[in-house]
């Protein structure tokens, strides 16, 4: 099967290059779903990969992030085509909502990490009450709080994993470290992040 982008021609109008893109999108998840192809997936990621990427980076992800959320979003297609409904959405909108859930779930996996609150992915249609600000500067002050009660040693590494967005070898290698401990650091550094969470504000 031909490339997607071969699909839009200089004489093809945009509605009608685009109703065929999406058709032909369509057809790809039909065979990956149906036939498990792997070169229908490899156009499927091909044409998805940078919009995605793009996508993410423009949402506020790091670029290291969002191309690791780009793989987790076009596994998920791999294995859930079969659930794809063609009547029910177009393959970039079923796609793309999943990259955006995807984020969201990074984003409240790390809740101790500087989140703007006014990001479009996690801000819902109605504005924020002033009861809801309230509590998310508190907890924003509370976050705060548990990251200054850590180890220096564990601060550190909290801050170059998830505010540089750094991978477990690249903080080993900066610091000369084994990345075992790295790791268990970074384990360490997570419980205490966990239970200071888990205490009331103003405990």
């Amino acid at each position: 099967m031909s490339d997607v982008g071969q699909l839009f021609g200089p004489a093809r109008s945009d509605k009608v290059a685009n109703s065929e893109a999406t058709k032909h999108l369509a057809a790809l998840i039909d065979q990956i779903a149906k036939e498990r192809s792997k070169p229908a997936f490899a156009d499927l990621f091909r044409y998805f990969a940078p919009r995605l990427k793009g996508f993410l980076m423009r949402l506020g992800s790091a670029e290291a992030q969002a191309e690791e959320i780009v793989q987790d979003v076009m596994l998920t297609v791999w294995r859930k085509a079969h659930l794809y409904n063609f009547k029910r959405a177009t393959p970039a909108t079923w796609i793309f909502t999943i990259a955006r859930n995807r984020r969201i779930d990074v984003l409240r996996r790390h809740v101790f990490t500087e989140v703007d609150l006014q990001d479009p992915a996690l801000v819902g249609d109605d504005p924020a009450q002033p009861d809801t600000e309230i509590e998310a500067t508190e907890r924003e002050i509370h976050v705060r709080a548990a990251m200054q009660k850590l180890p220096d040693e564990q601060a550190e590494l909290v801050h170059m994993a998830f505010f540089n967005d750094w991978s477990h070898s690249q903080i080993a290698e900066k610091l000369s470290l084994p990345l075992g401990t790295v790791k268990s650091r970074l384990r360490l550094a997570f419980g205490r992040l966990r239970e200071a969470l888990q205490t009331p504000f103003g405990d």
